[in-house]
């Protein structure tokens, strides 16, 4: 489910959108008065959506969106005029007087936005630090010399071993480099 931080320079405000927000089904982290609250929330949460009035007494909302982590995104919730002023294409806008359906159908649009990204993102293969891929390759080539194998019947059967064994590619190749060690 993603999570969402509430933030409005009102308390009251800020609690009756997250009651309203609650209401339909949606999770509500934090409800926050001030732009460093939703900065700190934001480091212990990862990722998500804000909801945000336009002005905070320590910050306005372009200074929260630059100042926040890349996996979230940002629903501004403001007056026609400043809505129509912004000009950052990553932040959904909802104009005030809100309309409760609006608000639902545009968070419905964001969240399903947020669980695209958060796929495509467990969908990229992890990258290999230089130590890891030099640990990777003395595997392959003490395969490739002792059971003449090529470099991908090398790498595939370390691949199988890993998976066979639920150990990690590297804790594999490692096993491999010990084995010749003894």
């Amino acid at each position: 489910m993603i999570s969402m931080i509430v933030v409005f320079p009102k308390l009251e405000d800020a609690k009756s959108i997250r009651n309203l927000l609650v209401r339909h089904g949606y999770d509500v982290a934090a409800v926050c008065t001030q732009g460093a609250q939703v900065l700190n929330y934001a480091d212990m949460i990862n990722g998500g959506i804000i909801i945000s009035g336009y002005k905070y007494p320590d910050m306005y909302y372009f200074d929260l969106k630059n100042a926040l982590p890349p996996d979230y995104d940002m629903l501004l919730l403001a007056s026609p005029r400043v809505c129509g002023e912004c000009d950052d294409q990553d932040i959904i806008r909802v104009s005030m007087p809100l309309k409760v359906q609006d608000l639902m159908s545009t968070l419905e649009m964001m969240c399903a936005s947020q669980e695209r990204k958060r796929k495509k993102r467990k969908g990229r293969p992890r990258q290999r630090s230089e130590e890891e891929q030099k640990v990777l390759m003395e595997a392959k080539e003490v395969l490739m010399e002792r059971n003449h194998m090529t470099e991908d019947e090398a790498h595939r059967y370390i691949q199988k071993c890993s998976m066979d064994s639920g150990n990690s590619l590297m804790e594999t190749a490692q096993m491999v480099l010990s084995m010749v060690k003894i």
